[in-house]
């Protein structure tokens, strides 16, 4: 989909509650605060839930009817707001705490060059999450996108797990109102000397 895609779908009506993932919340509900970017926020509710626990929070993303629904929420002045396009937004290296990767759904080369990159936005020990809806969930689970092109797996993840110190990485299930989704999750941390693209 298209910014103008997701600004359509946006104006419609809200997406997704204002709460952040459970499981997001559980991952980073004890790690101490520093500064993170949230790639493809969305309405930016994990990077507005992030701002509250005291992080210095970037929400990107390309759609300025999503971002503009975060911004006219409690507590959006604590958040920095940038409408761009993940394929080509950067930032500096070295230079977060955590990069969060919720849904974000793109054909299988464009997601791994961008979560290898984010890697290299990582100071050393810094933490990746990536969370998204897995390929199986066509056939197993509900909900979702239906094109397993753009879909995660432990397997499609795998060149952006060799970056990190792995701690999760695996199919995870999502209790939802119209049944159980299933999701992928890959949560590590950068190494001290890993090496990762800086393009």
């Amino acid at each position: 989909m298209q910014a103008a895609d997701w600004d359509a779908r946006y104006a419609e009506r809200q997406q997704w509650s204002a709460e952040p993932n459970t499981l997001v919340a559980e991952l980073l509900t004890d790690l101490p605060p520093g500064r993170a970017v949230d790639l493809a926020a969305g309405e930016g509710r994990h990077a507005l839930w992030l701002a509250g626990r005291g992080w210095q929070v970037t929400a990107v993303d390309f759609s300025v009817t999503g971002l503009a629904r975060g911004r006219s929420r409690p507590g959006a002045e604590a958040v920095t707001w940038v409408t761009a396009d993940v394929l080509t937004w950067a930032a500096p290296p070295d230079s977060l705490d955590l990069v969060l990767v919720a849904y974000l759904h793109l054909p299988e080369a464009d997601t791994t060059a961008v979560l290898r990159r984010a890697v290299g936005w990582l100071r050393p020990g810094g933490r990746l999450l990536v969370l998204g809806h897995d390929v199986d969930n066509v056939a197993h689970g509900v909900g979702g996108p239906q094109d397993p092109a753009i879909l995660y797996g432990t397997v499609r993840l795998a060149p952006v797990a060799e970056l990190l110190d792995v701690d999760r990485l695996e199919q995870v299930r999502r209790a939802t109102p119209a049944g159980t989704a299933l999701d992928t999750l890959l949560w590590g941390r950068r190494r001290s000397r890993s090496v990762v693209p800086r393009r």
